[in-house]
């Protein structure tokens, strides 16, 4: 069995859209660090995609574990002229396009930047890749909430409106078993 054990970085606190820029995570929550490392496999490859928010985090979770080199295939959404925004703003200025990105997400983009079809296909190619170079082995992912919902939405044969539904939070688990056959084992785990 090879298990995808996707990690969300630590938060940011930003209060706009965070896709390719590039900002740090808080990562001052030793405690819950320790409890998060000691929840993941021992003997499971690291790796992060290369935003420096997931860097770091897989740094802090790295340990004993073999690190693997960032991966940009791993980035959150490219949100375009959105990144940086507030979501109000966002609304306010294009409300039919932010209106239909979330509530009909497919193959709507926002301006200059990736729709979920594009996004989610660059993430399965990207694990795909990893898994062929690693075959049998669990890995740790330090992603994204948008690069892990995709993976969800994949794994359990769900539509992205409803794969949105789910809370990934900074610091959670999603267990996605990606070999014998694909499933969600868990999502959202907080240890």
């Amino acid at each position: 069995m090879t298990v995808i054990h996707w990690v969300r970085h630590g938060p940011t606190h930003a209060r706009s859209f965070v896709g390719h820029r590039d900002i740090p995570a808080d990562l001052s929550d030793t405690a819950l660090i320790a409890r998060l490392d000691a929840a993941l496999p021992a003997d499971a490859l690291v790796v992060s995609s290369d935003l420096r928010r997931a860097i770091d985090t897989a740094s802090a979770l790295q340990g004993q574990r073999t690190r693997l080199p960032h991966r940009p295939g791993l980035r959150e959404f490219d949100f375009g002229d959105w990144d940086g925004l507030h979501h109000h703003e966002v609304s306010t200025r294009w409300p039919d396009l932010s209106r239909a990105y979330w509530e009909t997400p497919g193959d709507i983009a926002p301006p200059n930047g990736e729709s979920w079809n594009t996004a989610a296909a660059r993430i399965a190619a990207d694990i795909a890749a990893l898994m062929a170079a690693h075959p049998n082995r669990d890995i740790i992912a330090v992603a994204h909430f948008g690069a892990i919902l995709s993976q969800v939405q994949w794994a359990a044969g769900l539509t992205p409106y409803r794969s949105l539904a789910h809370r990934i939070d900074n610091f959670s688990i999603t267990e996605i078993q990606m070999r014998p056959t694909p499933g969600v084992a868990r999502i959202n785990y907080l240890p």
